[in-house]
């Protein structure tokens, strides 16, 4: 063997953001590894980094730099040596890393829909008119906007604990979580109505955790080998492949889902206007091993059709 395996006494680091959310996908990873390579939990020291898209929560993301505000301090990290691996929410990912870092580990992805949480726990199509819904993403405010247009929006950050606590207090009548998140929280018995993705079609990426590591560590490489879900990447080899082509941030609304049905890849993309007035989608079909071309050739029909000016955020 080129290296030894962590143990107690020389642990393999885990770094991670500090939400409880993200701590959860901290301790799937280290169970996998743990049980792939019959390893004592006390094998994988699991490090919290303070990034910056938790410290500041009283402003939209699109105002202080988008999705990196959720990766840099812990990609740093990575590239001094302080962590060995990184653990990610992977619809906070940039769609490029930096030099010398590779994203190529994905867990098996949970629930993928979007769950709707209202006072009344009732559906979206129920909420009253004019009522208020809170949400920090600009897929879901345009989503919402495109399909409620009385309704109002505001912002909402914060952990899903956090956005509980504010709907509680009435800061809105309802909001918007990830199926996933409720689920590896354990959160079963938070009200929501589970919405279908033909009715709102998804985040890039939403319910999957990817594994980040030096591209110089073969340790690494093969440790984390022995835990990659293929299917999952091959999901988001399709999705992020279109996200790249859209240029896609926080600063722009996009959903997008790529599903598997044995060998072939069913694609589905929407664009949106930031004010919800328009949405632009297409959906096709391919075999798997084209699904990064397929994201590719979605994302320019959709940009030639959007035109100039269609993602502009400051005309919503």
């Amino acid at each position: 063997m080129r290296y030894s395996l962590p143990s107690p006494a020389h642990p393999l680091n885990i770094g991670t953001r500090g939400s409880p959310l993200a701590m959860a996908q901290a301790f799937e990873t280290r169970a996998r590894l743990a049980a792939a390579f019959n390893l004592p939990p006390e094998a994988f020291h699991i490090e919290v980094i303070s990034v910056t898209g938790d410290r500041i929560q009283n402003r939209p993301l699109k105002e202080i730099g988008g999705k990196g505000l959720f990766t840099r301090e812990i990609e740093q990290a990575l590239l001094d040596g302080s962590i060995d691996i990184a653990v990610h929410s992977m619809k906070d990912m940039p769609v490029a890393q930096p030099g010398g870092l590779l994203l190529d580990t994905y867990l098996p992805r949970e629930d993928v829909r979007d769950a709707f949480i209202s006072l009344d726990g009732g559906a979206l199509s129920n909420l009253g008119l004019g009522r208020v819904v809170g949400t920090s993403s600009l897929r879901r405010q345009a989503q919402v906007k495109l399909r409620r247009p009385d309704l109002s929006v505001v912002e909402f950050r914060g952990n899903v604990q956090t956005r509980l606590k504010k709907l509680a207090d009435g800061v809105a009548d309802a909001t918007f979580l990830a199926m996933a998140g409720l689920n590896r929280l354990n959160m079963h018995d938070v009200p929501k109505v589970a919405i279908a993705v033909d009715d709102m079609l998804p985040a890039i990426a939403q319910g999957a955790i990817g594994i980040e590591r030096r591209a110089d560590d073969p340790r690494a490489a093969d440790m984390l080998a022995a835990i990659h879900h293929g299917p999952t990447g091959q999901q988001l080899a399709a999705e992020r492949a279109f996200l790249a082509a859209l240029d896609g941030s926080c600063e722009t609304p996009i959903a997008g889902l790529a599903e598997l049905d044995g060998g072939t890849l069913r694609l589905r993309g929407e664009v949106l206007r930031p004010d919800g007035s328009e949405a632009i989608g297409d959906d096709m079909t391919v075999p798997v091993e084209d699904g990064a071309e397929a994201g590719r050739s979605m994302a320019r029909k959709l940009l030639a059709q959007a035109g100039d000016g269609f993602f502009d955020w400051r005309a919503a």
